[in-house]
């Protein structure tokens, strides 16, 4: 076993006793040279960069979903949380996303793309990270999220926790947080991801891809994000999941140009949970493409600055360490 393996399992095992989640990942595996080449490269621009506050001065490096898709960059190298090298960076995005947390509904930022980010970060950070403040900012978020569904009509969500109405993007980030939420031990309904998944359900066509808010306007980016879901709930067996795995193998030469990263995240997710052997033609094809676009100080560009771009490119080669509990089959 690794020796960042030896640090995490005793972590774990130091925290709380409602930690409920496993870390392995299977050690005969090996790791490509060029991955952690990159990724290497990668934390040590997320570190450097860092601002005190735990946040990055980047166009989008202050809102909370960015710091908490950072700290999950951090974890899912299965860097040590509580002693090692990048211990103060993780504990200073901690900081920030419970500092961001408002007291009254325990509502992170302002927006639930923001909630629903920083709620996952919470939740993977939870029982490995030495912070007794975890447990009680992830139960606030996941109550958030929760009355929040319990308002919609669509029973889903969009931008705001009053919102009336509903699309696969916002409502996918809600439906993981949940699903990590509850892989942590925190109580979540098997009736609210039941009806989660039903409003995802009325956004899917019949060839297995979804749309935005609703059948129409199919997109792969879309239809990773659902079939992710699907994936999670441990609920491959519902009716389209197949035709949705499909849908995505058929296009898996697809690169989204406006939201690069974005799909990067969620489509090596959405492949490995769904088929193993299709993702690791996509991990091929995304290794060699990460490497072309990687920047000399071990960024990545893109239109919502480098904290986010790195972080997301970052965690879709993070399928090949498996460090990351919601990133377990």
């Amino acid at each position: 076993m690794s020796v960042k393996s030896i640090c995490l399992l005793l972590a774990v095992t130091l925290a709380s006793p409602l930690w409920a989640q496993s870390i392995d990942r299977r050690q005969e595996d090996p790791i490509p040279t060029k991955v952690e080449t990159m990724y290497t490269r990668g934390l040590k621009h997320l570190a450097s960069s860092q601002a005190a506050n735990g946040s990055w001065e980047d166009s989008s490096g202050h809102y909370p979903g960015v710091v908490g898709l950072a700290t999950l960059a951090f974890l899912a190298h299965g860097e040590d949380p509580n002693h090692g090298p990048y211990s103060k960076n993780i504990q200073h995005t901690i900081d920030y996303l419970i500092e961001s947390q408002r007291e009254d509904n325990g509502y992170i930022g302002t927006s639930m793309y923001n909630h629903g980010f920083a709620t996952l970060a919470l939740a993977e950070s939870y029982g490995v990270v030495e912070d007794p403040r975890i447990e009680k900012s992830l139960n606030k978020a996941v109550e958030l999220i929760l009355s929040a569904q319990a308002r919609n009509p669509k029973g889903a969500w969009r931008y705001s926790p009053d919102s009336k109405d509903a699309d696969t993007t916002i409502s996918g980030c809600q439906i993981v947080a949940l699903l990590a939420a509850r892989n942590a031990g925190i109580p979540v309904p098997d009736a609210a991801i039941e009806r989660a998944l039903k409003y995802m359900s009325t956004c899917r066509d019949s060839s297995g891809a979804y749309g935005y808010t609703s059948r129409g306007g199919a997109k792969v980016t879309l239809t990773a994000i659902g079939s992710l879901c699907y994936s999670l709930a441990k609920m491959k067996d519902a009716k389209g999941y197949e035709k949705s795995l499909n849908y995505l193998t058929k296009n898996i030469e697809y690169r989204d140009t406006h939201y690069t990263y974005y799909f990067e995240y969620y489509m090596s997710q959405a492949l490995f949970q769904a088929d193993e052997e299709t993702w690791k033609i996509w991990n091929s094809q995304n290794i060699r493409l990460l490497s072309a676009t990687q920047q000399q100080n071990g960024s990545w560009l893109g239109n919502r600055g480098p904290a986010y771009s790195t972080a997301s490119a970052l965690l879709s080669l993070a399928l090949n360490y498996r460090y990351l509990p919601i990133y377990e089959k």
